[in-house]
């Protein structure tokens, strides 16, 4: 009898030896490097996300971030995810990055996601927005310089987070943060009354979490679904999603905080306008976060498996003169300025764009789906696939690319602000054709099931 129990226990070891359990193997696979560049502006500029600001900025309440994320699994794949404290990358910027990054790395653009927070306490961006803001030459000069200059930041950010890697073990999974509430369907002068809210919601946490080979963590990637919206002063700030990030490095001694703008645009939080309230939020979802990271999260295989596309969402039925000469004599700020520009369209004979090439984006890390999505995205493209592809799935917003809202197909047919008004916003002739949610959707589950 002692002598079967010994060549049992013999033969176990060996098995032990031979075949690892996949999960450590998995963990000992991984590469991972991880950077970041303060983008602070230098000097007093014009801040992005609300018309209705009238002067430069003045002052920093907190720092304003790049960060970036480089892994490598067993076979060499590679993804690079960059986070920024901005309102949004527009394609020129976009474009300009993943080009350089292709062409020096080699990386494709289903290998990379440029993911903005969304702030509303950041610099303006050329080619992003500028026709709402009074801006004279001088403010003019200095966006153009600051994007420029910001283009070179985040290409030696990515850089050196590719030249860091080193082996380390990838985990994923969701947490839960409650102060989101959209915007679209409570009255936010009546929140504190409201004892039931209205409105599709999302409040998961999703959370990538990377530690080297001691068990010491290098990073955290995390998101949620909600507009940074809680200040509107002039002060230059990440706003909730800066204060979770500084909350979570101050926690974890030599970590790196990404946050990542998931699909909030209909979603703010509320209260909201003072700094304290700020701070507490981002304090609530890195909270949150830690939670996540001292419970038992999901050790991912060494795989990377990515896909890409860019389809053509179609425009309604442009503008005529006479509506838009109708429109600019009964309105002001920004969509008077709309109607100029789409007069000064026609007046020079340049048609109007009928369609604009929106990014679509799969990522697999291990069993761990990823989708990013450009533009200001609704919090209904997050609850539908989610039910398509699963409730772990992460879903992020504002990236690639932000050009206009996403509304799903309900808001679109409402209108108001996230369905008709924002287009004039963003400078588009015209609102979204019916059918761009499930457009939109059906590449979504293309792309995913292309990658096993």
């Amino acid at each position: 009898m002692k002598i079967n129990i010994f060549f049992t226990l013999t033969a176990l070891l060996l098995l032990t030896f031979l075949y690892p359990v996949a999960g450590q193997q998995a963990g000992s696979d991984w590469k991972a490097g991880v950077a970041k560049v303060k983008i602070t502006p230098h000097q007093d500029m014009w801040m992005a996300g609300y018309a209705s600001r009238t002067s430069p900025s003045e002052g920093t309440l907190h720092e304003l971030w790049a960060k970036a994320l480089f892994l490598e699994d067993a076979a060499g794949q590679q993804v690079l995810l960059v986070t920024a404290d901005l309102l949004g990358f527009p394609k020129t910027l976009s474009d300009q990055i993943r080009d350089r990054l292709e062409e020096q790395w080699g990386l494709s653009r289903s290998q990379i996601i440029l993911n903005s927070s969304h702030t509303h306490s950041g610099p303006v961006l050329a080619n992003s927005l500028s026709g709402i803001y009074p801006l004279n030459q001088v403010q003019q000069e200095k966006i153009d310089q600051y994007t420029h200059w910001l283009e070179q930041q985040i290409y030696s950010l990515c850089e050196k987070a590719a030249r860091s890697v080193k082996p380390a073990r990838v985990y994923a999974s969701n947490g839960v943060v409650r102060f989101q509430v959209n915007r679209r369907n409570n009255d936010e002068s009546q929140i504190a009354q409201l004892s039931d809210l209205q409105g599709p919601n999302d409040y998961t946490v999703p959370v990538l979490k990377v530690e080297n080979m001691k068990g010491r963590i290098q990073a955290v990637a995390f998101g949620y679904a909600c507009h940074p919206t809680v200040l509107n002063g002039q002060q230059w700030s990440g706003d909730y999603p800066g204060f979770a990030q500084i909350e979570i490095e101050n926690k974890y001694k030599g970590a790196t905080a990404l946050f990542f703008q998931g699909a909030g645009a209909d979603h703010n939080p509320m209260p909201r306008r003072t700094v304290p309230l700020a701070k507490q939020y981002g304090q609530e979802l890195a909270a949150a976060v830690e939670r996540v990271l001292h419970e038992d999260m999901y050790l991912l295989r060494p795989g990377i498996q990515t896909a890409y596309s860019e389809i053509e969402l179609e425009f309604d039925t442009p503008p005529t003169k006479e509506y838009l000469l109708a429109f600019r004599d009964k309105n002001e700020g920004f969509m008077k300025a709309w109607a100029e520009d789409m007069l000064g369209l026609i007046n020079s004979g340049t048609p109007f764009p009928t369609s604009y090439p929106y990014p679509v984006q799969v990522w697999k890390l291990g069993e761990q789906t990823i989708v990013a999505l450009g533009g200001e995205l609704l919090i209904n493209y997050s609850v539908g696939l989610k039910k398509a592809l699963g409730n772990e799935l992460f879903v992020m917003g504002y990236s690639n690319d932000v050009m206009a809202y996403i509304p799903d197909e309900k808001v679109l047919k409402e209108g108001r602000y996230e369905g008709e008004v924002s287009q004039m916003v963003y400078g588009l002739p015209a609102r979204w054709k019916t059918g761009i949610e499930q457009q939109i959707t059906d590449e979504v589950i293309r792309l995913a099931k292309q990658l096993k």
